[in-house]
């Protein structure tokens, strides 16, 4: 009994002893970890390096926040490391990296696009480059950010795009549909804060709006970075023939449809007799509202007009998320542009902003077919180009809602301004300066006179 009671004593003692050295330890590292944050949050990334890589190498599971605010603790060391240090600066940085991953696995996506971008403004290969964000793209499109999705599609394009077209394209369509979603979510952010009453938008709400809308300009320079990229292969020649090859294998794939029949819908391919065919297919293999809309339009085509407006209604009542509303809308607003109904299709431009108030691209719409009306909406020089006025004010106000897009609005703001009514139009005229100017036809519309 005496024997054992010695043998209770001593395990007492080492589990004590344990427990008083594991409560310093972890005292260390909160007491650390805080002297550390504090600096950091001052600013002083020099005086924060010894108490962080303490914690990196003896609390590594204390906080994320040792990994989110470390990185740039490394950051600063390396940029300011002398020649000869940079090497081991550079390790710093990516040790910083995979222990995160190590020990916070749930952000892989985000950890591994900014690899790659470290990777690549450290001149790594394009190759090593193109794993990390491959690696980030497959774990999470909407992760990658839009300088990477743009070197991501260059690469598979340079690597592809003579001996495996269909592969560029099923890149393009996985890259534009992260790109939407990207999209989506940061457009949903502005129209919350745009939705406040004006005297409730904080300082924070702005800075905030102003960061949320320059994700969508950069997302819109890549955008049109990407086309401008496919334009050379992404012809109505190259794409009818490749849909056609890859159909039969393809016909019930939901997927493989919805991008083959956006893709030519995107591109006018619509009048080849094998669009009707993809359709159709696609409708059947997938009931959505999208396909609605896309069906509808081939029964636009066949004159059955009723029949057509049924399935956009279907179309707009079954989708339930107002941006993904907002979107069919638009596409039934240019399928009825197409269709030379315009007065319809500036109705249905107006319910998708109704639902996407930030949509720019339907404001532009209807700016394109008031300029295309302005013949059969004047009877002389100065009725005609009032017309432009119209249209520029519509091309204006897509600017003001949707500064990501400016770029594109400008080119319609040049052209619509150079077809405006001149001092000397108005002076023959006899039409005042800054009057009211009633535009009639299918517009009805009163602008003032420039």
């Amino acid at each position: 009994m005496k024997k054992m009671k010695q043998i209770l004593t001593v395990l007492f003692l080492v589990v004590s002893v344990s427990v008083v050295f594991s409560q310093e330890d972890n005292n260390d590292c909160y007491i650390k970890y805080n002297l550390f944050k504090g600096d950091y949050s001052s600013k002083k990334y020099d005086a924060a390096y010894e108490n962080w890589l303490w914690c990196m190498d003896n609390c590594p599971t204390l906080s994320v926040n040792i990994y989110k605010m470390g990185i740039k603790i490394a950051e600063h060391r390396l940029e300011n490391a002398a020649e000869a240090d940079k090497p081991a600066a550079r390790d710093l940085v990516m040790r910083v990296y995979t222990q995160r991953l190590q020990h916070y696995p749930d952000d892989v996506a985000d950890v591994y696009n900014d690899i790659a971008s470290f990777k690549a403004d450290q001149g790594a290969s394009d190759d090593e480059v193109f794993e990390w964000i491959e690696k980030a793209f497959k774990a999470d499109v909407t992760a990658v950010n839009a300088r990477n999705i743009y070197k991501y599609f260059d690469i598979i394009l340079n690597r592809h795009k003579d001996t495996d077209a269909q592969k560029v394209f099923d890149t393009y369509d996985e890259v534009s549909e992260g790109l939407e979603l990207k999209r989506e979510e940061y457009t949903k952010k502005i129209d919350i804060i745009n939705a406040k009453d004006s005297t409730k938008i904080s300082s924070k709400d702005v800075k905030n709006r102003a960061a949320y809308q320059q994700v969508l300009t950069n997302l819109s320079l890549v955008e049109t970075g990407l086309d401008a990229k496919l334009s050379e292969i992404s012809t109505c020649e190259n794409l009818i023939p490749l849909n056609k090859k890859y159909f039969e294998e393809n016909k019930t794939n939901a997927e493989w449809l919805k991008r083959a029949v956006s893709r030519m819908f995107i591109k006018e391919c619509t009048s080849d007799p094998f669009y009707p065919k993809l359709v159709e297919a696609y409708v059947h293999a997938d009931p959505s509202p999208t396909a609605s809309v896309f069906y509808a339009d081939i029964l636009m085509d066949r004159g059955e007009t009723n029949k057509a407006m049924e399935y956009f209604k279907k179309a707009i009542d079954q989708e339930t998320d107002s941006y993904k509303k907002a979107n069919n809308l638009y596409k039934v607003a240019r399928i009825l542009s197409k269709q030379g109904r315009k007065s319809e299709a500036r109705s249905y431009c107006y319910k998708a902003l109704d639902y996407a108030p930030t949509m720019g691209k339907a404001y532009l719409l209807i700016a394109n077919m008031y300029a295309t009306s302005a013949n059969s909406c004047g009877d002389d020089v100065v009725s005609k180009r009032m017309v432009y006025v119209a249209a520029l004010n519509m091309a204006y106000k897509a600017k003001a809602v949707d500064p990501s897009i400016g770029g594109y609005a400008n080119k319609y703001i040049a052209s619509y301004s150079e077809n405006i009514p001149t001092t000397k139009d108005l002076f023959v005229a006899g039409v005042k300066s800054g009057t009211s100017f009633k535009i009639n036809c299918w517009i009805n519309e009163t602008v003032r006179v420039p």
